[in-house]
């Protein structure tokens, strides 16, 4: 891919990723937080991969992704993402993989809207980078 090949991938992907927030958003209202919780962390995964094509960078797995974004986006010199960011998508897919494959599991409904608020925060960071980097 070119330069313009990933600034439209960061365009494209950054887009779902809000979409994806706002469909956690309308299902939350609806009292659905398993699936909230699972929209709300592929919203992030998705922005996720939106900020490393700002580095002509394109992964295949969620491991891939984040592994890259810590590297890339947490551990350098005046990074614009915090440990505690990491630690909140570490805690988001944690919370996804239980909603989407646990039976058991027992849904947190405070739990959930924090990962909301999260996603809210994360997104407008994002954003921002995004448009300075583009």
């Amino acid at each position: 891919m070119d330069e313009m090949d990933y600034k439209s991938l960061v365009s494209v992907r950054f887009d779902r990723a809000k979409e994806l927030y706002s469909e956690a958003k309308e299902l939350v209202k609806m009292d659905c937080y398993k699936s909230a919780n699972n929209r709300a962390f592929y919203a992030v995964e998705k922005c996720i991969k939106a900020l490393l094509a700002t580095k002509q960078i394109d992964v295949e797995t969620h491991n891939g992704a984040v592994s890259q974004f810590n590297l890339l986006f947490i551990h350098q010199k005046n990074a614009v993402f915090t440990k505690d960011d990491y630690q909140k998508i570490a805690k988001a897919d944690r919370i996804r993989n239980a909603s989407d494959y646990d039976d058991f599991y027992i849904v947190n409904k405070e739990e959930t809207k924090e990962l909301l608020e999260f996603v809210r925060n994360f997104l407008e960071k994002s954003s921002e980078y995004i448009s300075k980097m583009l």
